[in-house]
């Protein structure tokens, strides 16, 4: 039997958005010293501040779980959420710090790797999840055919779908002429690389809200200065704290930045048949 998250009227932030799961979900990343932003660390806490579990996991609703292999698990908020009591849920994770925070989830186990190097029994896990990840659009046929070999019956993938930046966290925020990034929906790039014996059996799609709050409003400004490469001297700087600071609503423990999201969830059926 699958957890249920219920929401009530003390789960909506003060603008109506569903609050995360977790009351550990509202811990602010500290950002008042640019340099030691973790990017992976960031944009965990931003899935955790976000509307993104509770909008994401009823698309999976209809899927049997059982046994999960959870890829690229990160801070494993839609594993958690999505495993069934009692059944595995194992995940693959190279990065350090998002291993220590799914050590808190209590998986089942944890590999310290990437998808390519994980030693994983074939068909030993009844459905293989991968929500975030760059393999579905840098490699998808690579990965499709790994992911048929991992799963018994299901593979689910949780892309980008809209139509925007999905590279660096919180380019949403940003102007065009300020990211540079290509805005073509994920989902997009990944089915124009599939042949049509390789498509997914259906495709949901979920709007959401990428929320993170932060201590420092003009030490996120210069995280993200640094990250698009501006020197210390580029008059934009400037300009991009007046920008957040325009965008930011104070809530408790800093400020909020919000950036409209949205995510298509592609699900293979019943694989081995």
């Amino acid at each position: 039997m699958r957890a249920q998250s219920t929401y009530g009227f003390d789960d909506l932030w003060h603008d109506g958005c569903l609050r995360p799961y977790s009351a550990a979900a509202f811990e602010p990343i500290e950002t008042h010293d640019p340099y030691a932003i973790d990017p992976l660390a960031l944009y965990a806490a931003g899935i955790s501040s976000s509307d993104y579990v509770s909008r994401i996991s009823p698309l999976l609703s209809a899927l049997s779980i059982g046994d999960l292999l959870d890829v690229g698990a990160g801070g494993g908020q839609l594993g958690a959420t999505v495993r069934e009591r009692d059944r595995r849920w194992t995940c693959i994770e190279p990065s350090t710090s998002m291993r220590a925070r799914l050590a808190h989830l209590n998986p089942s186990l944890i590999l310290p790797h990437g998808w390519e190097d994980a030693d994983v029994a074939p068909a030993a896990h009844d459905t293989v999840l991968a929500a975030n990840i760059a393999a579905p659009l840098t490699a998808p046929k690579r990965f499709l055919e790994t992911c048929r070999r991992w799963a018994a019956h299901n593979i689910v993938w949780v892309v980008p779908a809209q139509n925007g930046p999905r590279g660096l966290c919180l380019a949403g925020c940003l102007p065009a002429e300020w990211h540079g990034e290509d805005e073509t929906p994920g989902v997009d790039i990944v089915l124009a690389q599939l042949s049509p014996e390789e498509a997914p059996a259906s495709i949901g799609v979920a709007d959401w809200t990428f929320s993170l709050i932060a201590t420092d409003v003009p030490g996120i400004a210069s995280y993200l200065a640094d990250r698009l490469n501006w020197t210390s001297t580029d008059t934009r700087r400037s300009s991009l704290v007046e920008h957040l600071m325009r965008r930011a609503q104070s809530v408790r423990g800093g400020f909020r930045l919000d950036v409209p999201r949205k995510s298509a969830v592609l699900v293979w059926r019943d694989i081995k048949k």
